[in-house]
């Protein structure tokens, strides 16, 4: 069995991205894009998956991972009382699609061992391997890689593999491309070292520009790296997770393909990059999102995911010759949620819509033809049962969170509108507003439960009801809000960790979930909120002590603490910025009031968020 979900860092080059194990192998690559077949998936089946090991030969050698700091660069340590070794990985952010792999002795000679090992269209193609020039070309289902190495390599049976030694300071690399190159003869030290600066001189001027300066600030700006990691150069979307197939149960059917652009997600992750100031990626996706508009129904309906560059033939398929994470099956590419009913994408979008007209790019003339005819067909179509955020497999409901979002779909439609003075049906929908404004708290609200309910005139709770003061729906300390929050401690909350909602059965599959990540930082930015800055902070800094090594999650936690879902997450970490960003300026307006009011000044106005 190889390493665990959380054992790995991520490195990639924002068309793609590779997880490297603590023991230094890849364990998962899909080449050339995220969404293409996997070349690398032993994280997912050891024996049929495909991986690149690169590690020194030791006994009992101490693992370490670390980031070059504000980088997506990594290092991999290997420790021994027979000295010290490193492996250091990247993917050069240009032209040239590469993962470059060096291998150094930092301290005392060491011997190495590499095995390339690709297993082409998720491991269901037969490949052939030679050697050309000095180096090894792979080739199968289409694609032919290149391995190109400092030392002596040879072919076992389909694998590429070299066995060398190092002295203290010395170095090998290895490169991985696309053999149209046409690079032959092994990588020039020379250029491999400035493609290791070039490298990490971008991702550092990237992680410059934000304007996050709080606490948590390396918490903050590696999430960012992350979600930077999972938006596609090419065409501005973003991908849920940049993996498919990895359990959200142990040994359950819990198993699916992230590696699209849900709207929801994507929207969720302009808002945090404009948080802290990253203004281009959210003009960049809204302007993929302008042309996926041009391309939707004439009645202004979206699909809720599509492919990073707008295609929509995403059919949910299986692949039963992979065992799947310690036997999680089965393992599924595409995603047949994409013909499922989610109306509450419209909210999100619109949320992010709003956002960044005010702090990028501003809406164009086209781009609001695009939201008027979305608001139209939400005005005639808000009462619908959908399949809700969770993407439930059980059927349709009447969700309070779709209806929550259709409120902020009307709401913002309508700020934006009267900001910019853009023509709109302002009448109707404003009567739509109010009147899903009045469904909420009618027909969610339950007041022998003393909460608002996962579903029309239901008793169970669902922990999207913690959006709506973070959407302004409500006042984080309106009494119902508060006797919600009380009701979601009680029972959904464990320690500082948060289930989706307490009906399993809603989503029509079998198995029982862990904690949701996301959701654990909804409910610290909702304490914060509600004014108890406290305990929201114990609760967060809890929250990241559930982080791996490098400060990355994937989408849910098991019982005992252990990575599950795909990873990393974009959700997770997206809701961990919103949070610290919220709780870090309660914080300081909290300690600048306590000084203004020692000093006998007047009392600073607490922050409102964006």
């Amino acid at each position: 069995m190889g390493e665990p979900i959380e054992n790995h860092g991520i490195v990639g080059d924002l068309r793609t991205a590779a997880l490297v194990g603590l023991d230094g192998a890849v364990d998962f690559m899909c080449w050339p894009r995220f969404d293409s077949p996997s070349v690398f998936a032993s994280l997912l089946d050891d024996e049929r998956g495909g991986r690149f090991e690169l590690a020194p030969a030791l006994n009992g050698a101490r693992h370490r991972q670390l980031y070059l700091p504000d980088t997506n660069v990594l290092l991999t340590r290997f420790m021994s009382p027979h000295g010290v070794a490193e492996i250091s990985d990247f993917m050069v952010l240009g032209k040239a699609q590469q993962l470059i792999r060096r291998a150094k002795a930092v301290r005392g000679p060491m011997h190495f061992r590499m095995r390339c090992a690709p297993r082409f269209d998720y491991a269901r193609a037969t490949h052939t391997v030679r050697e050309e020039g000095g180096t090894l070309v792979f080739e199968g289902a289409g694609k032919a890689l290149r391995l190109r190495a400092a030392v002596p390599m040879r072919i076992e049976g389909d694998d590429g593999v070299a066995e060398f030694m190092l002295k203290a300071g010395q170095a090998a690399a290895f490169v991985l491309e696309d053999a149209a190159l046409g690079h032959v003869g092994p990588p020039d030290p020379h250029e491999v070292a400035e493609s290791f600066k070039a490298t990490s001189d971008g991702w550092r001027r990237w992680t410059a520009r934000s304007t996050y300066r709080g606490r948590w600030h390396d918490m903050v700006n590696r999430s960012a790296l992350v979600l930077k990691l999972m938006t596609s150069r090419e065409h501005g979307s973003m991908v849920a997770a940049p993996t498919f197939g990895l359990p959200e149960t142990i040994g359950g059917v819990r198993n699916w393909d992230y590696r699209y652009t849900w709207i929801r997600d994507a929207a969720f992750t302009v808002y945090a990059f404009l948080r802290i100031g990253h203004t281009a990626e959210a003009t960049a996706f809204m302007r993929w999102l302008v042309a996926r508009e041009a391309d939707s129904a004439s009645d202004g309906t979206l699909d809720l995911m599509y492919g990073l560059d707008g295609h929509r033939e995403l059919a949910e398929t299986e692949l039963p010759h992979l065992r799947g994470y310690r036997d999680s099956r089965p393992v599924r590419i595409g995603n047949a949620a994409t013909g499922q009913l989610q109306l509450d994408i419209y909210g999100e979008l619109m949320d992010a819509v709003y956002l960044s007209d005010k702090y990028g790019e501003q809406m164009t003339h086209d781009g609001w033809q695009s939201v008027v005819r979305s608001i139209n067909w939400l005005v005639a179509n808000w009462e619908q049962p959908d399949e809700g955020i969770w993407e439930v497999r059980g059927g349709r409901r009447h969700f309070l969170h779709s209806r929550l979002m259709c409120w902020v779909a009307l709401d913002r439609a309508l700020r934006l509108a009267r900001k910019r003075s853009l023509p709109a049906p302002f009448p109707e929908w404003a009567e739509t507003r109010d009147a899903i404004y009045q469904d909420i708290h009618t027909n969610f609200w339950n007041a022998e439960q003393g909460a608002f309910v996962q579903s029309r005139n239901g008793d169970t709770l669902d922990a999207a009801c913690l959006l709506m003061p973070l959407m302004r729906f409500i006042s984080p300390t309106d009494p119902r809000w508060l006797s919600t929050m009380k009701a979601v401690k009680e029972r959904l909350l464990e320690d500082s960790l948060v289930r989706r909602y307490e009906d399993e059965s809603v989503d029509g599959l079998d198995g029982i979930e862990g904690s949701f990540n996301m959701c654990s930082f909804w409910y610290v930015e909702c304490l914060a909120r509600a004014g108890d800055l406290d305990q929201a902070r114990f609760l967060f800094e809890k929250m990241l002590g559930y982080a791996n090594h490098l400060g990355l999650y994937a989408e849910e936690l098991g019982p005992s603490g252990e990575h599950l879902g795909n990873f990393p997450q974009a959700f997770t970490h997206l809701a961990l910025i919103s949070a610290a960003y919220y709780l870090d300026r309660a914080l300081t307006a909290r300690e600048r009031t306590g000084w203004e009011r020692e000093m006998g000044e007047v009392p600073v106005v607490p922050p409102t968020g964006l």
